[in-house]
């Protein structure tokens, strides 16, 4: 099962739920990010943070969903909609769902406010990514309808 973690410059809440996503995830399940219109980089802080967290950050880069390694079967869209940010919307026959997160990389201030946000933002995608992988996905992958239900109220959650 290929899901797909979309935002519009693929620099790093993406590239956050990509990385922790297959960090966590069971044989079979795999991770790819992309952007509607990608950055051409992934910001240091969200690499940064990755490592700090004993993630593996080697290969991750901005990359546009034209040049996707694999189709993916679910499209999860972190951009911040409350916030005024336009998700792009994948087009294909994908189970998609929606889990708005706001954007660290816009965030002014101290290093630590800046780093915080950064926090803030993976701390929502890992418990998000933690809620998904203790769906029983044997069965849910059976039940798209069901599986889409889950990861709308999955989307919802909050560390």
């Amino acid at each position: 099962m290929n899901v797909l973690f979309l935002c519009t410059g693929n620099s790093c809440r993406s590239i956050l739920g990509e990385a922790t996503f297959n960090h966590l995830a069971p044989a079979g399940w795999r991770a790819m990010s992309a952007g509607s219109k990608p950055t051409g980089e992934v910001h240091p802080r969200s690499l940064a943070l990755l490592a700090r967290e004993g993630i593996a950050t080697e290969g991750y880069y901005s990359k546009s969903w034209d040049n996707l390694p694999a189709t993916p079967d679910i499209v999860i869209t972190v951009c911040a909609s409350a916030a005024g940010e336009t998700c792009p919307a994948y087009l294909g026959p994908v189970l998609r769902t929606h889990w708005g997160v706001e954007d660290p990389a816009h965030v002014t201030g101290t290093d630590a406010e800046i780093d915080a946000a950064f926090m803030t933002a993976y701390r929502i995608l890992r418990t998000r990514i933690e809620a998904f992988l203790a769906l029983p996905l044997d069965q849910l992958q059976n039940d798209m309808t069901q599986l889409k239900a889950e990861l709308d109220r999955v989307g919802q959650l909050m560390p």
